[in-house]
């Protein structure tokens, strides 16, 4: 199984992996440790080569939170994250733009914000077709892979619509990562739209046509986000602050010293440092004054841009019959932690 399927909407193990995170948290679904009488935080990450995995290698919140019982629990993907929000199991969390915009939406109305950007989606996803395969239009009549509902489908979709093709024009297969490069190697598929370490894989033998990098730069980008719950962020505003503070710590020192961050990642990912440095470096990191501009999440009273691409997520997810309805912009707006990121990151 691919160590980073973490943007599918939902998967078939969320029931097996929330009996686990309900174990590894003690199974309660209240924040303070009543054993210890310290203030219990539950971080749900996930296997993904960013500044969140130097946070956890680094004890930075640990560090910062003396008196916190800081518990880290792992997830492959966000639809599972979003099962134990609801479940009451986790605080904080790491989830794929197209989970995080199912959670804001009916039927599940996930009472939670989007604080940070943990990292926009860059060249580690992307569509390789056979190597006679000269563009994106040429996939007309083809047989194209990916994860639907996720962030890669999505790009996909994106990527057909601006070489003047729909889904229609194609035959699209429902393939994780890991399959559709079982598919690829079998010679079953001609093209497959998915992220690393399958993508690797699949780039020695295929032609890359387009990266979400390329497909985000043109007005659809895609991401990686940190979500807090609206009970959690209420009750322990200075957690969040520390929380905050620790990310863009870890941010700042990926781009000012990214071997040391990548040795940090590695030691999380079991990569050497200079295969995760390289998978780092495809990922996008925004600072918090970076992610503070009009682009991204914006400022109080000034929500940013984010707001919109959630709500295109949404039509995307509507079409696929994955919610119920497409929310307004407003209820995105809404969600974004903008007062959070502004007092957390001063």
């Amino acid at each position: 199984m691919s160590p980073y399927p973490r943007r599918t909407v939902l998967t078939a193990g969320a029931a097996a992996l929330l009996a686990l995170a309900a174990t590894a948290c003690g199974g309660a679904a209240t924040n303070d440790g009543e054993e210890s009488g310290r203030t219990r935080v539950r971080i749900a990450y996930q296997a993904i080569p960013n500044a969140d995995l130097v946070v956890k290698n680094q004890r930075l919140l640990e560090k910062a939170l003396p008196d916190a019982d800081v518990r880290w629990v792992k997830f492959d993907s966000g639809g599972d994250v979003n099962t134990a929000v609801i479940a009451g199991a986790v605080d904080l969390g790491l989830i794929g733009s197209s989970p995080v915009t199912k959670g804001l939406s009916a039927p599940l109305d996930i009472p939670y914000k989007v604080l940070w950007i943990h990292d926009l989606i860059g060249d580690n996803e992307a569509l390789v077709a056979k190597k006679e395969i000269a563009s994106v239009a040429a996939l007309k009549g083809r047989k194209v892979a990916a994860p639907f509902g996720s962030t890669a489908h999505y790009s996909l979709l994106a990527a057909l619509e601006s070489a003047g093709l729909t889904a229609s024009d194609v035959s699209l297969v429902d393939l994780q990562p890991q399959d559709a490069l079982a598919a690829w190697q079998r010679g079953d598929i001609d093209a497959a739209y998915v992220w690393t370490p399958s993508l690797t894989e699949l780039r020695e033998t295929g032609k890359v046509l387009v990266t979400s990098r390329q497909i985000g730069a043109a007005g659809k980008p895609t991401a990686d986000l940190g979500v807090v719950t609206d009970a959690f962020a209420a009750a322990h505003p200075e957690i969040v602050d520390a929380w905050l503070s620790a990310e863009d710590q870890a941010v700042k020192l990926a781009k000012s010293d990214p071997a040391k961050a990548a040795a940090a990642i590695g030691t999380e990912l079991n990569l050497t440092p200079d295969q995760a440095r390289a998978q780092l470096a495809e990922l996008v990191l925004l600072t918090a004054a970076e992610q503070r501009a009009p682009a991204y999440l914006g400022t109080p009273g000034k929500p940013g841009a984010l707001a919109g691409h959630l709500r295109d997520a949404a039509v995307f997810l509507h079409g696929q019959k994955a919610i119920d309805t497409v929310p307004e912009r407003a209820v995105f707006e809404k969600a974004l932690a903008v007062e959070e990121l502004s007092r957390g990151t001063r």
